[in-house]
């Protein structure tokens, strides 16, 4: 045998004895690992880019923005997408979560009416996958110079620097701060061509729920899943009977109104009871009761809940019991009021919105989803005058079980921090650029990270990013804060 040869041998005896040890380390960590999992909910925050925001709003432009799906606004100039839906495959680290909401921009106005810059950016999508990340998204936008309005759908917005993050792990969430995001050159023609292939884009953070591995595969559990004992009637959930079993109104006021009480004015709050709950954005009252008439188009339910408002300069109004009644193709929201030294009001005529051809029963579920509403006249003086009569208020949204073993649509999730108020705290448990702080106790240690060799770090990409998958077993559904 050549000496060289020779002298190679022992070389490759230790490397594979070291490849023998380092398999046999991490095989029990493989073998712990599930198939895909389905993500079941969480949010994404990303203000696409800020110097375009500010352009916008700004003396040139002179625009706007306004919210749709269900977004909202989150710290200081970003944007809250909600409700993710996807996979998660611990084993491989691929990552796949798309999440509702949009935001419309518009600026430039026209003689017309139009705008001449006009774009709508919905639905963004995470992937991550063999060490690369992208940003997708639907975009409707009207093309810089010739005003040609084009509609693309998930374009590849952004490439997301998630180069040396870990992304295995068995832990029941996903959380990814402040990725630093680059435009494509999609991206930057879906962009209207104000701004180039290779601009940064507002860095995107996100925080995905995971389905436990014993509810992964559609068992009882599972979100959207059946409930469990009850065997579904399809001739039941087909044409419904007419009387509402169960049912929600889904509704955030206005949204200024909201960042009126919390902002620097009034610097108040609002509270919520009698089982109302808080999507961020929007408050959901639940318990629905009463009828619904296939054949005439018409409904009348009840609510329970109740919002309280309350904040300096004498703000103290409480919006309780909810109504919705839809005839010839028009709804009305009504609510008991009370105003600070006033007595209550009962029911209330809000707002009244338009439901033409949304009261088809479908597997049992009568929906109207983001009807506009208008402010009424008695809803103005609700308001203490605050806005007048017909003044655009937040969509209604309504859904109602008229069959039996109907699941409604889950409450968007954006959570209780949703605020147009600047923030100086960290999006998430590890801030940007800094490594994993351990917090026994805390639910902040990156404990569901599972290296195989037992090293306890996670390596950040560029220094601006994090992932931390925690193993948080929950034994409910997951929650809207």
């Amino acid at each position: 045998m050549p000496r060289r040869a020779r002298a190679r041998t022992p070389l490759r005896v230790l490397a594979l004895a070291l490849f023998t040890t380092l398999l046999g380390a991490l095989l029990p960590v493989a073998g712990a690992q599930a198939a895909a999992r389905t993500v079941q909910g969480g949010r994404l925050d990303w203000g696409l880019k800020s110097s375009f925001q500010s352009y916008i709003t700004g003396p040139i432009a002179q625009g706007s923005y306004t919210l749709t799906g269900g977004a909202a606004t989150v710290g200081t100039g970003g944007f809250r997408f909600h409700s993710a839906t996807g996979t998660y495959d611990g084993a491989s680290g691929a990552f796949t979560a798309s999440f509702s909401g949009g935001v419309h921009f518009v600026g430039h106005r026209k003689s017309d009416g139009t705008y001449e810059l006009d774009m709508t950016v919905s639905r963004p999508t995470v992937r991550v996958a063999g060490g690369t990340g992208t940003l997708y998204v639907d975009v409707v936008s009207r093309a810089k110079g010739t005003g040609t309005v084009t509609s693309s759908r998930q374009v590849p917005f952004a490439t997301l620097a998630v180069g040396g993050i870990d992304m295995k792990g068995d832990g029941d969430a996903v959380t990814l701060n402040n990725l630093p995001a680059t435009l494509t050159a999609q991206g930057a023609k879906s962009f209207a061509g104000y701004y180039t292939a290779g601009t940064a884009l507002d860095p995107v953070s996100l925080s995905a729920d995971v389905a436990p591995k014993r509810a992964a595969t559609g068992t009882p559990g599972t979100t959207g899943s059946k409930k469990p004992g009850k065997p579904e009637k399809d001739a039941d959930k087909g044409k419904g009977d007419g009387t509402i079993r169960d049912g929600a109104v889904d509704w955030g006021v206005r949204r200024t109104f909201r960042e009126y009480v919390t902002g620097d004015i009034a610097r108040g709050t609002w509270k919520l009871s009698d089982g109302a709950r808080d999507g961020g954005a929007l408050f959901r009252f639940p318990a629905g009761t009463g009828a619904y008439d296939r054949a005439k188009g018409t409904l009348d339910a009840r609510f329970t809940g109740s919002v309280r408002f309350t904040g300096k300069h004498g703000l103290d109004l409480t919006l309780a019991h909810p109504t919705v009644t839809v005839a010839d193709g028009t709804g009305t929201l009504r609510a008991d009021v009370t105003r600070a030294g006033a007595r209550t009001t009962k029911n209330t005529a809000l707002v009244t919105f338009t439901a033409k051809g949304s009261l088809a029963a479908r597997d049992g579920l009568v929906r109207i989803d983001e009807a506009p509403a208008r402010l009424t006249a008695d809803g103005a003086e609700a308001f203490g005058g605050m806005y007048r009569a017909g003044a655009a208020m937040d969509p209604v949204s309504v859904a109602v079980a008229v069959a039996a073993d109907v699941t409604l649509p889950p409450l968007p999730d954006l959570g209780s921090d949703v605020s147009a108020t600047p923030s100086a705290k960290p999006s998430a448990s590890v801030a940007a650029g800094a490594a994993p702080v351990s917090s026994a106790g805390s639910g902040g240690s990156p404990a569901g990270l599972r290296w195989g060799l037992g090293a306890g770090a996670v390596v950040l990409a560029g220094g601006a990013a994090a992932l931390v998958v925690r193993s948080r077993r929950r034994s409910g559904a997951t929650s809207d804060s």
